[in-house]
């Protein structure tokens, strides 16, 4: 049995005839006739009797009529709760990031989303490959993921907002000879020692297409996750790497040259399942890392 069938034997006690149910509810009488058969196929007792034309509710059948009050007045309530939650403006809602992510959206979310009547955010890091994103969409309402420009889009199974189209510059030491051209190309710097991310993360398909370019395999002297300590890295002379333009916080001692002859942007996007987004919290925090993004990009904007 279900919540339509309950209703149409409530309407059949109440108006006392198929016909006046059909009216009511605005389908005809062979639809509610069905639902009705439906409906007794599930009791073992019989629900309706015929007098005369008319067909009325057994003992049984009313018994149920009035359980369907009941059952009617409680998914009244909990579609009442569910509402309330929907359209509740301050709820938890939870953003996962990768780190260099994190590192410029989180402040600006906790900022933008501080006092009262606005939602609660609930931030997490989360490093993991390209193919693992989608997957944390199960546990968190918004995942920060990445992507190369040129790698195949997400799967159908989650919805995404590009946030950013984030350029990669090749990171060096001040005083490094190539910091004093404006554009790096493959060749330039195909036999410098590289400092990047381990396989399976977005920007080592980028190190790829460099050697392709270049028409050698790279020196991969050091494999770093996390910018900040790549940054590191770089100023004290272990090596070159590619770093992102707007979301890593400048190092004093590194220069960044844009790189030619390759395509080196990465698209940072928020990935979601779609009835998330049912939720008022959910939009708010969505719309709230659009304006993030728009004051990341801003200073070369």
């Amino acid at each position: 049995m279900d919540e339509r069938q309950l209703r149409i034997l409530r309407e059949l006690g109440e108006l006392g005839s198929v016909t006046a149910v059909a009216e009511a509810l605005l389908v005809t009488p062979s639809a509610i006739s069905q639902q009705l058969r439906l409906l007794q196929r599930a009791i073992p007792v019989p629900l309706t009797e015929r007098q005369g034309r008319r067909l009325v509710l057994t003992d049984a059948g009313q018994a149920l009529a009035g359980a369907a009050v009941e059952v009617e007045t409680a998914l009244a309530r909990a579609r009442g709760s569910v509402e309330e939650f929907v359209g509740r403006p301050d709820g938890e809602v939870s953003v996962a990031a990768f780190h260099s992510a994190g590192g410029a959206f989180f402040p600006l979310l906790l900022r933008a989303l501080a006092g009262p009547g606005k939602p609660v955010p609930r931030l997490a890091d989360e490093d993991v490959t390209q193919e693992d994103f989608p997957r944390l969409t199960r546990e968190y309402d918004i995942v920060l993921a990445h992507r190369l420009e040129h790698a195949p889009p997400w799967p159908d199974t989650v919805t995404v907002t590009t946030l950013l189209r984030e350029p990669l510059d090749v990171a060096m030491p001040k005083e490094h000879p190539l910091a004093a051209k404006r554009r790096v190309t493959p060749r330039d710097v195909a036999d410098e020692p590289w400092i990047t991310v381990h396989d399976g993360f977005p920007v080592m398909a980028t190190i790829d297409a460099i050697a392709a370019a270049a028409g050698r395999r790279l020196h991969l002297a050091h494999r770093i996750n996390e910018f900040a300590v790549v940054a590191e890295a770089v100023a004290a002379g272990g090596g070159i790497a590619l770093m992102p333009r707007w979301t890593v916080r400048p190092h004093p001692a590194l220069t960044l040259r844009p790189l030619s002859g390759v395509r080196a942007r990465r698209h940072i996007d928020a990935l979601y399942r779609p009835e998330r987004l049912a939720r008022k919290a959910v939009r708010t925090v969505l719309t709230e890392l659009r304006h993030a993004a728009r004051s990341i990009q801003a200073p070369e904007a």
